[in-house]
């Protein structure tokens, strides 16, 4: 996926009230919409390197939007989770996951379960179970290229997990698939020390048959790609 603008980048001053970030840009302040929900833990280091994209539409309060950082260390993150369901979208459709290559209807955003949720993709081909797929964006990073989901106790993500399960359990294929969006993870495992139910539970729906995939990004200013596998570790 290559970025449709170029990005400029400034230094960070802070992030606050969720979704707004100051930088510098020279000698000037700019304001950034974060699209981020998450506590984004270790994403967000005060004068790390920002890069940010700016919309022509002249009805945003905030023009420009916080896409990548650049920590200390080097390593790129992709700070706009909205930018993961594109990039699996991209990867699905030039089927460069083989474990998902065998289908040939992609749908996104269908609703399902019992819980009234909407599955990131439906997969259909033919003679082929449907197969639900559930995409979790990765950024949190605690050394040794560790990488954890979820960044904080989240309700939510423990929802998608027991409907993945429904779905494994009616027979149809069910994949929590993690995109990994810091260069520095080589390895994704649920964060049992900030969400232990959630931990309890992907291990719960593995067991069901719900399968787990980690793939990471290639990430820079210019473009972001899935390229390869990494391993899940329960």
């Amino acid at each position: 996926m290559r970025f449709s603008f170029p990005l400029r980048s400034g230094r960070l001053l802070e992030r606050y009230k969720r979704f707004l970030a100051d930088i510098v840009v020279g000698e000037d302040k700019l304001t950034l919409h974060c699209p981020n929900t998450g506590r984004m833990t270790g994403c967000a280091g005060a004068g790390w390197e920002v890069f940010y994209s700016t919309s022509d539409n002249p009805k945003r309060k905030y023009a420009h939007t916080w896409e990548l950082c650049r920590n200390d260390e080097g390593d790129f993150i992709c700070v706009n989770t909205g930018r993961a369901n594109l990039l699996v979208a991209e990867a699905l459709e030039a089927r460069r996951i083989p474990a998902l290559a065998g289908y040939e209807r992609i749908s996104a955003e269908v609703r399902y379960g019992k819980e009234n949720s909407r599955i990131d993709f439906l997969l259909r081909g033919q003679d082929l179970p449907d197969c639900y797929v559930e995409v979790k964006s990765v950024t949190l990073h605690e050394g040794e290229g560790n990488g954890f989901f979820p960044d904080t106790q989240s309700v939510r993500a423990q929802k998608h997990v027991r409907e993945l399960m429904e779905c494994a359990h009616a027979g149809h294929r069910a994949v929590m698939l993690f995109c990994v969006l810091h260069t520095g993870i080589e390895r994704v495992s649920p964060a049992e020390h900030l969400d232990p139910k959630y931990a309890a539970l992907v291990r719960e729906a593995v067991a069901a048959g719900v399968e787990c995939l980690a793939w990471k990004a290639s990430i820079s200013p210019q473009d972001m790609t899935l390229t390869v596998p990494v391993p899940v570790e329960l």
